[in-house]
């Protein structure tokens, strides 16, 4: 087995990244970030198809706003991409981001940029040093004569220095470009240079199957040489087809394990009925022994679970008391709360052995959905729509963002 690099480490939410951390896979999203259903159903997709930390664009206003209710319903962490605006990195933060990812082509006032890095500090987020060989400072392809590895290399170095000068050091380092070899070349040149985590990627390497081929051959290279601590494959398609690519590269070179059960859940938002985290870790071990390879989901509430979870083969959702539980998205079941995690054991079985269509037809789904409708009604009554008083957050960042 190769040796990995050794790095220092940074949190992106609850997932490490570097020092010696399971390598991550990372995805973006392709909806409009003021979409918030949209947004986190792609995000709920992302997760079980193996994607450990996304990305959302963060170029406007109402994409913050979107941030600010997409980040307490998200089952992993979400990265803000700024693009040519530092407010907007600003009011990201206010918004709950998880991290940031900065271009140091396209915001290149160092002011701008240490105010961004001094808030990062005091919120303890990580930022990506995002280094694209497409948006290079034109300063840099005068000086090298065109865009070369030494180049890019420089850039993220530049943009280090000025995260130093106001010691904040939550950084992870990109330097993407769509010929193979210059990304290569530069991924090893940086590597040489500092001990700060990688994120690896070919950029725009295209549709699959060649977007695929291109990807792989850049990514699998530094990988074997112990380069990189999270990945991305930046496909044109579908950015599920990214998240499986990543985690079925990772497993083919044994740099993480095949699971059997795949679960994800969402986080304890202020709706949950349930104590999410208990029921998933109760759910985890019920699942450790058995050879299921299903996606199920574990979700705090009915109001958004099925919906968002419906990519799931299974889940259960929660609301008075009781358990919810759903195929693909579909109400099947209501559980008695204490009855949840042997429920999900029994139905995942069913599946695995049957197939969900089968599970759905077993299933009187017009009771469920009349009673999952019911449990929802009462919970938007108690609760209201903004349980995780966004509003409250919105106000703050329609402030730093000066509007």
């Amino acid at each position: 087995m190769f040796e990995r690099r050794s790095t220092s480490q940074i949190m992106v939410g609850k997932v490490p990244v570097g020092g010696g951390a399971p390598i991550s896979v990372q995805s973006m999203t392709t909806t409009k970030t003021a979409d918030v259903e949209g947004t986190l159903q792609q995000i709920y997709a992302l997760a079980a198809a193996g994607c450990d930390i996304v990305r959302c664009t963060c170029n406007e206003i109402e994409a913050a706003e979107g941030l600010a209710q997409i980040v307490p319903r998200s089952p992993i962490p979400i990265i803000a991409d700024i693009h040519h605006q530092y407010k907007m990195a600003l009011a990201a933060m206010e918004a709950g981001v998880h991290g940031l990812r900065l271009n140091p082509g396209n915001i290149r006032k160092p002011e701008h940029i240490k105010a961004v890095a001094s808030e990062a500090r005091d919120r303890n987020i990580p930022i990506r040093i995002g280094v694209n060989g497409g948006s290079l400072d034109p300063s840099l392809y005068e000086k090298y004569g065109g865009l070369t590895a030494a180049a890019m290399v420089e850039s993220a170095m530049q943009e280090i220095a000025y995260f130093l000068e106001v010691d904040f050091n939550l950084i992870k380092i990109s330097v993407k470009a769509s010929n193979v070899p210059l990304m290569v070349e530069a991924y090893r040149m940086l590597a040489d240079a500092t001990d700060i985590p990688l994120h690896l990627g070919v950029t725009e390497a295209g549709p699959p199957p060649a977007g695929l081929v291109k990807a792989t051959a850049g990514i699998s290279t530094l990988l074997l040489e112990g380069i990189g601590d999270t990945i991305r494959y930046s496909l044109t398609a579908d950015p599920v087809e990214e998240a499986r690519a990543g985690r079925q590269l990772l497993e083919a070179l044994g740099l993480r394990e095949r699971k059997n059960v795949d679960l994800i859940a969402c986080p304890s938002c202020g709706r949950a009925e349930i104590d999410v985290i208990d029921v998933a870790n109760r759910a985890m071990k019920a699942f450790e022994d058995k050879k299921l390879p299903l996606q199920i989901a574990v979700m705090g509430c009915v109001v958004n679970g099925p919906g968002e979870a419906r990519e799931a083969d299974l889940g259960i959702a929660a609301g008075n008391k009781r358990g919810h539980l759903f195929v693909k998205g579909r109400n099947v079941a209501v559980i008695p709360e204490d009855e949840m995690v042997e429920a999900l054991v029994e139905w995942a079985e069913f599946i695995n052995e049957h197939g969900t269509d089968a599970a759905i037809e077993r299933a009187d789904t017009k009771l469920a959905e009349r009673e999952a409708a019911r449990d929802r009604a009462q919970l938007m009554d108690e609760k209201g729509d903004d349980a995780n008083h966004s509003a409250e957050k919105i106000v703050e960042i329609r402030k730093t963002a000066g509007h």
